[in-house]
């Protein structure tokens, strides 16, 4: 049987450097969530131009904007990975939290659809899915909370405005249910609070 002491001298020495690295070395993983920002907004935007009739006629295709997505999106994930691994180097601490933090908004993404599809399937097509209405709300509470992890983690207050602008968006998003207009608000949202921020990310773990 195995005793585990407690070591608050090493804790805290590990939190130390977990910040200096943080404040000195760039975040890896910002072409990822530039990535998920324009594929799922640019769904977004597509599924708004299809409910306000601007497609013309389009039967049988409602949806698939969403899973289209999802497949690019999965693919510009594991090319990035591979290009990260393929680097090589020292992974700092702060990557690590990071990666980990928003591996974990993404599971929980997961898991809520896994949850709404089984909740659709066993209610039946005759209750409807107004819960659908709420994604772009949950999805964003998910998005507040990674950059609020990493807003702690980078000490910027910078973050820390955009995880307030994310969690904003949730009750914002929710005044717009029932309307086409807020795949439009939501396509807004994902551009500028994840494919922007992904980008500018990027670019500074560029220089």
């Amino acid at each position: 049987m195995t005793e585990h002491t407690e070591d608050p001298a090493a804790d805290i020495a590990w939190m130390r450097r977990l910040a200096e690295e943080g404040a000195q070395a760039p975040v890896q993983g910002g072409s990822i969530l530039m990535a998920a920002g324009l594929t799922y907004g640019a769904a977004s935007l597509f599924q708004w131009a299809q409910f306000t009739g601007r497609l013309g006629e389009t039967p049988g295709v409602t949806g698939v904007a969403w899973l289209v997505a999802t497949v690019v999106f999965l693919v510009i994930l594991m090319i990035v990975n591979l290009r990260l691994r393929g680097r090589g180097g020292v992974m700092t601490s702060a990557n690590r939290a990071f990666a980990a933090a928003w591996t974990a908004v993404g599971l929980g993404i997961f898991a809520l659809f896994a949850a709404l599809m089984i909740n659709d399937y066993r209610m039946g097509p005759e209750q409807g899915f107004s819960v659908g209405w709420l994604i772009p709300s949950i999805i964003f509470a998910f998005y507040g909370l990674g950059w609020a992890v990493t807003a702690a983690m980078l000490r910027s207050g910078r973050l820390w405005l955009l995880a307030f602008a994310a969690l904003a968006a949730c009750p914002a998003l929710a005044l717009l249910t029932g309307s086409a207009d807020q795949y439009l608000a939501y396509a807004a949202a994902l551009f500028g609070l994840m494919g922007l921020p992904g980008f500018l990310l990027m670019r500074s773990a560029r220089r």
